[in-house]
């Protein structure tokens, strides 16, 4: 499958009819869950640049900002970014660029921090994405990079009862419709793949997240916000073990080649 790259998604990211701040203001516990996720992962940590690619309108860049001392949020979408404008306009360590993740503006190891979230889910093959963000990473660099997860359990559960094995590869889940219509890659990964490519572009894994364990439609219903937001806190280290999730939060360490 070829790969499309964020230089191709504004057709659907800047579509007048798709507003993305509407998309979340249904979604609090998969943003909290998100948020959560950050916020442990770099806890006592301090950066000075960080950049937030395809950060959309800027909703986790106010989070990397308590981190670090400069945020650059990145998209390639024109619409996003002119959200970001009013959504940002508290946040002056954050400023906003239009660029393509696949070849981003930056000099070679400038950033201290990168976060990638939601954005390999438009990646069939996101080896062009994953190094440009070693290359701009300083050596030790840290990196975030969330991937849906292929291999959740629920979905575990479906290929065994199928008698069906995972597969490797990234799954296209869009359905027949929108494949006709040409719509925009939306994928899951296999974390055994993603390891590998995360390796091959020189990013080790530090530690791994499952994070919004308990987004099934009747528990956001059941469970009161505070309790299922408590329940997630616990179980996003105990469950990252077995990919439970839907969704993967990857920590990274860029590491030097030859020793240097």
């Amino acid at each position: 499958m070829t790969n499309m790259n964020l230089n191709d998604r504004p057709a659907f990211y800047d579509d007048a009819d798709f507003n993305y701040m509407d998309f979340w203001s249904s979604r609090a516990y998969e943003h909290e869950a998100e948020v959560i996720a950050i916020r442990r992962l770099l806890s006592g940590r301090r950066f000075g640049e960080a950049a937030d690619i395809g950060g959309g309108y800027g909703r986790l860049s106010i989070v990397l900002s308590e981190f670090a001392d400069k945020v650059t949020l990145i998209d390639s979408s024109s619409q996003q970014l002119a959200l970001a404008a009013d959504f940002l306009a508290d946040h002056p360590g954050v400023e906003t660029r239009l660029m393509d993740a696949a070849r981003l503006a930056f000099p070679d190891s400038s950033v201290d921090l990168v976060a990638m979230v939601r954005v390999l889910h438009h990646l069939p093959d996101p080896a062009p994405e994953l190094a440009e963000v070693s290359r701009i990473l300083r050596p030790g660099g840290t990196a975030i990079v969330e991937v849906a997860n292929l291999a959740h359990a629920l979905n575990r559960v479906r290929h065994m009862v199928r008698r069906e094995r995972l597969p490797l590869a990234a799954l296209d889940i869009r359905s027949e419709a929108v494949r006709e219509r040409g719509g925009i890659p939306y994928v899951n990964h296999h974390p055994a793949t993603v390891a590998r490519q995360f390796r091959a572009a020189d990013l080790q894994i530090q530690r791994v997240l499952s994070v919004s364990n308990l987004r099934h439609p009747l528990l956001k219903m059941a469970l009161p916000g505070w309790t299922i937001l408590a329940a997630e806190k616990m179980a996003q280290a105990r469950l990252a073990r077995i990919h439970f999730g839907p969704s993967l939060f990857f920590l990274l360490r860029k590491e030097p080649r030859d020793g240097g």
